[in-house]
């Protein structure tokens, strides 16, 4: 792999060029097949940075500990992690100020505003842990994470360039970068 080496962690079916992408399912372009949860196989302290997109929400609580650590593991000391997150509080606010549109649900789905609520924090079931800024923060500093910032759609705390590519979901997301 070509330096810098970028993971993009929990690509799906949508593998991104120039990156080392991983997923549980093998696909066309994916190169590395393993679920976070047990550990994938990259070599520990080789990835220079890695992003994973709307991924952490699909483990359940007590297994991302363990996710976070993985992902640590494979950066390099000082190595850069950014995650987008869909954002709970968010939510919760749109709810409360009776914003139907902010949702992504249709009504045959749900048509009551709190259903709607329900249905996209869970996202039909597939939601483990819902996440907001103050979770992730914690979740990563307890981890061992260092510097743990908030960062906008399209922006960087790192000095990498092309960290916030994949960024995605902006109306529904929160993004978090934070040092190995």
């Amino acid at each position: 792999m070509p330096s810098p080496i970028r993971l993009n962690v929990g690509c799906g079916p949508a593998p991104a060029p120039g990156w080392l992408n991983a997923d549980r399912q093998p696909a066309d372009g994916v190169d590395v097949v393993g679920d976070l949860r047990i550990g994938l196989p990259v070599t520990s302290a080789s990835v220079d940075y890695a992003v994973a997109m709307h991924l952490l929400q699909d483990i359940a609580w007590d297994e991302l500990p363990g996710a976070v650590a993985e992902l640590r593991r494979m950066l390099k000391p000082g190595g850069v992690l950014r995650l987008g997150l869909p954002d709970l509080d968010r939510a919760i606010d749109a709810y409360r100020g009776g914003d139907a549109g902010y949702f992504f649900v249709p009504d045959e789905h749900a048509r009551d505003l709190g259903a709607k609520l329900v249905t996209q924090i869970i996202w039909y079931g597939s939601v483990r842990t819902p996440f907001n800024w103050g979770f992730a923060r914690e979740l990563l500093e307890t981890g061992g994470w260092h510097e743990v910032r908030r960062c906008a759609f399209g922006h960087s705390a790192s000095v990498w360039p092309g960290i916030t590519s994949l960024d995605n979901r902006e109306r529904e997301s929160f993004y978090v970068e934070a040092l190995a």
